[in-house]
């Protein structure tokens, strides 16, 4: 058996869209930041940090983020690294479709979420990471050499993402709806474990709703301009003039991350899902909402808060949006959100469909839009057989939907009874990074 209640673990989740670290036993986790990674190309870097340091008043920070110079790239991890505007930057994502694709920028992120965020030395804690379901064996034991070869952990465990939201919701049945920033997942869990062949995923989660007003926007005429782009002047008390700034060198990758910060804030705040299905004629003199942009504009949003949302439930009317034809020939083959709930449990096992029907648990950022959940639920009671009693259940505030992975692994890591099932370091040492497999089924 391994340690001891004296040492808590770590618990991290990389999602698509946020890393989320902390320490097992706690109710949220200590750091959050946006799984990104801005790189800049080793001959730029030189000249980058010249300037950086005339220009940065604070360049004490900023040269405390990891950087590395790996392979003559220079890489910058954590919220305020990102917001702080490079020439020739590249803002990189590791995970593709769920999968993580590049290692190299993943230990950046967990480097920054151990050193920089938590402050603690990895060979002293045991790590309990949450996986995607689809995870790949291959991908496990990638995970688990780099854990246990760059940052020799005492112990790991890993564990799949929708077990941990049952968990964190006190059920060890339920299908869990797992809204992302980049996917949507749904997944059967059955006395702890996924029911592999049960799981449905689509690659419309909170980045893909994000683009879809982004471009709606845009196509009014309307302009997101990022922070860095203007100037604010204070002509009379109150009253601004905005001047743009010229930068030549932001690359389009960053321009498009920051135009994504402030349209996936108008997302949260202003829209909701509406209650029947959308269509332009009964949305059309729908009473708008302002906003306010950063440069001083206000926004007036009227049918896009119900259209873009809306898209989770219907997604044909993505072709309606435009700019967004570069997706026509993926949208036939992606359902709704009803359609694969009940896709997911009609490959379950006829005995457990009933009290998967009562027990389907939302969880992740894009779920706690508003009305998603009544939505859901009156589309299914809609659909499903007569005898079976529908019930979606989330949580109330939005902390626990967005964290709910965490919080379950929160849980896991500080049970006693789980204290037995660390894949430790001395096994690892004699059996390799496979027998991973045999220890986090």
């Amino acid at each position: 058996m391994y340690g001891g209640d004296e040492v808590s673990a770590i618990v991290v989740d990389l999602g698509s869209h946020t890393c989320k670290a902390g320490y097992a036993g706690e109710d949220a986790p200590k750091a959050v930041f946006p799984s990104v990674v801005g790189a800049v190309d080793g001959i730029e870097a030189m000249d980058v940090d010249a300037v950086s340091t005339k220009t940065n008043s604070n360049s004490e920070d900023s040269k405390t983020e990891s950087e590395k110079e790996k392979g003559k790239r220079k890489l910058y991890v954590g919220s305020q690294a990102m917001s702080y505007r490079r020439d020739h930057m590249e803002v990189l994502s590791p995970i593709k479709d769920g999968i993580v694709s590049d290692w190299d920028l993943v230990d950046n992120i967990w480097e920054h979420a151990f050193k920089s965020c938590l402050m603690i030395d990895p060979t002293e804690h045991p790590m309990l990471l949450a996986e995607p379901p689809l995870n790949t064996q291959q991908q496990r034991e990638k995970a688990a050499e780099l854990m246990f070869e760059k940052y020799k952990v005492p112990a790991l465990f890993m564990a799949k993402n929708p077990v941990l939201t049952s968990f964190a919701t006190g059920r060890a049945t339920s299908l869990v709806v797992d809204c992302g920033g980049g996917s949507t997942t749904i997944s059967p869990v059955h006395d702890g474990y996924v029911l592999q062949k049960a799981v449905v995923s689509s690659p419309l989660g909170g980045e893909f709703l994000t683009d879809c007003l982004l471009k709606s926007l845009e196509s009014k005429g309307i302009k997101i301009r990022p922070r860095y782009s203007f100037k604010r002047k204070e002509i009379r008390a109150g009253e601004f003039q905005v001047e743009d700034v010229d930068i030549p060198d932001t690359t389009e990758s960053y321009k498009l991350f920051c135009q994504r910060m402030i349209v996936g804030d108008i997302k949260d705040s202003i829209c909701r899902v509406p209650d029947t299905p959308y269509d332009d004629k009964s949305y059309s003199n729908i009473p708008t909402t302002s906003y306010e942009l950063p440069d001083g504009q206000t926004l007036e949003i009227g049918a896009d808060r119900f259209k873009v949302p809306d898209v989770m439930f219907n997604p044909s009317i993505v072709q309606t949006i435009p700019g967004m034809e570069k997706y026509a020939d993926m949208i036939p083959s992606v359902r709704g959100l009803p359609h694969m709930v009940m896709e997911s449990i009609n490959k379950c096992d006829v005995d457990i469909r009933r009290e998967l029907y009562s027990s389907i648990l939302l969880a992740g950022g894009t779920s706690s839009m508003q009305q998603l959940k009544e939505r859901l639920e009156k589309d299914l009671i809609e659909e499903s057989p007569h005898s079976a009693r529908v019930k979606v259940l989330a949580s109330g505030n939005t902390t626990e939907r967005r964290f709910s992975v965490w919080i379950g692994g929160s849980i896991l890591a500080s049970l006693g009874s789980f204290q037995q099932m660390w894949f430790s370091k001395s096994e690892y040492e004699e059996h390799g990074a496979s027998y991973i497999q045999r220890k986090c089924p």
